[in-house]
């Protein structure tokens, strides 16, 4: 357990916000370089021996369930107006409930609008970074947290849920079926076991096969003597300097009592939603909008992939809750192909949820013969998970609700969605291709479910090549403020068809490696 302290007047440490795939791995990288890392974490600290192999339990002992409202026309503000999205309070953030699917972004996905040309209501950008210079780091990620398929390690075995998926994919045509990249140990490595099966990937991995910063990254980070990790602290504020530059951190301690850690940097990596929420709170006489926030992107283009899933009904048992949850994908309709009637892609992945979150999830607020059907052959039911590019719009949103406070008299987060056109189209067509898939070999009966609140939560402080385009550079260095940077899934351009966690592990060495040329500059 980490026993190192920095004094909260400290004003040469590197303060990180969230401890998730971003500010894990940042923080990690920073102190084996021999910085001084001050990591704020909102949530309390588990382990594989804590974690609970019970859905709802452990929803509630790893989700975060602070106030947030909804707006919009999506269905999330109908079903789950408190619960906008599915992330963890904790250390480790979200890595703890990820699937563990790990996979790169397509040359195309970085330069949306020169491949798909401007598209009514939706505000695409290209990244101002190419595959090309993002794939020395892409192989530094895959090797840190063993992504299976690369570095000679071999794939994940294929569950019953995989066999029926595959089956049916290849009985439609589909090539480019397997058991996926995935950031699961196939064999021990790392000090950490391999996968057992056990089938609670949501539920934080008992066994430490999957890779999470909370047993992986923040443990070496800690090992150097540079991370003083600091669990139960909200950040609340970020002030600056007479010249603009930030300076230091208001928290909320696990007491409740309000500290101030200064620093000579900051680094944000509170997701999408709580990312923007913090810089928006920030405002002040200089940055009256929040900080960063001069080009007015900040909140905006609020993403969170094209998602629904199918689940479909057989004669003989199934048993998907066994094994892997992200057990499989096809990717061939993971292409730009226009003539399909949207631009962009989209992946198919098997998921399984356990009975509890099933009855839950299928079709929120159902009852009667037909939802009593399907809880009825759980046992012989196959799932997959929609997993697609959404179009970026300036009205999707994070902005504060003045109205609602949260536990310490905070504005809440208000997250407002509409899907696009293109969005809708898109989920149709892969809708269809999942009952085609399925029916291909005798589903009984397939269901379309609604989205759930999404792990993949993107964009709301996006880099840009032109500060008046965005919130931060490639870096995520923010255009307005040099010692102020985004180090989390809400840098993201635009979403691409892919889960989104090995580029953020991806971006967060490289700005690592950034930061630390820039301090030994002194320019920041």
């Amino acid at each position: 357990m980490n026993k190192t302290k920095f004094d909260n007047n400290d004003s040469d440490v590197v303060v990180i916000i969230g401890s998730g795939a971003g500010g894990g791995t940042l923080a990690n990288e920073l102190c084996q370089r021999g910085i001084k890392v001050v990591l704020l974490e909102a949530g309390e600290r588990q382990s594989p021996e804590t974690f609970i192999q019970d859905e709802w339990a452990s929803f509630e002992q790893l989700a975060w369930l602070d106030k947030r409202t909804t707006s919009g026309s999506w269905r999330i503000a109908k079903d789950f107006p408190d619960l906008p999205a599915w992330i963890c309070k904790t250390v480790g953030g979200t890595t703890t409930h990820w699937a563990g699917a790990s996979l790169r972004f397509q040359a195309h996905e970085f330069k949306a609008l020169s491949h798909y040309g401007k598209i009514k209501n939706a505000n695409l950008l290209d990244w101002p970074i190419t595959l090309t210079e993002l794939e020395p780091y892409y192989e530094l990620a895959e090797h840190k947290m063993g992504v299976t398929r690369t570095n000679s390690i071999p794939g994940l075995p294929g569950n019953n849920n995989f066999k029926v998926f595959y089956n049916g994919a290849t009985r439609i045509g589909y090539k480019q079926v397997s058991t996926g990249h995935m950031a699961i140990n196939s064999r021990p490595r790392d000090g950490r076991a391999s996968c057992t099966q056990q089938g609670f990937c949501f539920q934080g991995c008992k066994m430490g096969a999957k890779w999470s910063t909370l047993y992986t990254e923040i443990p070496k980070a800690e090992a150097t003597g540079n991370l003083d990790l600091r669990t139960n602290c909200h950040a609340a504020r970020i002030e600056h300097d007479e010249m603009g530059k930030v300076n230091a951190v208001i928290y909320y301690d696990a007491n409740g009592k309000e500290q101030r850690q200064k620093a000579r940097i900051i680094c944000v990596a509170g997701n999408s939603i709580e990312t923007p929420r913090l810089l928006l709170l920030s405002e002040s006489s200089k940055y009256q909008n929040g900080l960063a926030n001069s080009s007015d992107q900040v909140g905006r283009n609020y993403m969170r992939h094209v998602t629904g899933s199918v689940y479909a009904v057989f004669d003989e048992d199934v048993y998907m809750n066994r094994g892997t949850i992200m057990a499989g994908i096809v990717q061939d309709e993971a292409i730009n192909n226009p003539q399909r009637g949207f631009v962009g892609g989209y992946e198919l992945e098997t998921i399984s949820l356990g009975l509890p979150f099933y009855a839950a999830f299928l079709n929120p607020g159902a009852w009667g013969a037909d939802f009593a059907f399907f809880m009825d052959n759980y046992k012989k039911t196959a799932g997959l998970w929609i997993v697609g590019e959404d179009m970026p719009q300036p009205t999707n949103r994070i902005t504060l609700n003045h109205t609602k406070k949260d536990q310490f008299g905070l504005p809440v987060p208000n997250v407002h969605y509409d899907d696009h056109p293109n969005d809708i189209r898109m989920r149709e067509h892969a809708f269809n291709q999942s009952v085609a898939l399925y029916e291909s070999i005798g589903a009984k009966r397939t269901f379309k479910t609604p989205p759930y609140p999404s792990t993949h939560n993107l964009g709301t402080c996006r880099m840009s090549l032109k500060a008046e385009d965005g919130v931060c550079n490639s870096y995520g260095q923010t255009h307005d403020i040099a010692n102020l940077f985004i180090s989390d899934g809400s840098q993201f351009t635009t979403s691409a068809a892919e889960n989104p966690t090995l580029t953020i592990v991806a971006l967060a060495i490289r700005q690592a490696e950034y930061i630390s040329q820039q301090m030994k500059l002194q320019s920041i």
